[in-house]
């Protein structure tokens, strides 16, 4: 009890075929999921084009003074 039987052994192993390996659906969807998550990752890193912020000095003064 507590060890890792033969059957818990080869359910894991048909857990990481199922998701990992072949080319199945699930295979995949999981390395659609990584890919979104890389271009995700580097549209954060592009954003080396801030939007100016507006020229304060360039309003009318409409405080009345």
């Amino acid at each position: 009890m507590g060890a890792l039987s033969i059957w818990h052994i080869l359910i894991l192993a048909g857990v990481a075929v199922l998701l990992f390996g072949g080319r199945g659906k699930i295979s995949d969807l999981m390395g659609d999921v990584a890919k979104g998550i890389k271009s995700f990752r580097q549209g954060l890193a592009d954003e080396d084009d801030p939007r100016p912020l507006p020229d304060r000095r360039d309003e009318k003064d409409t405080s009345g003074h």
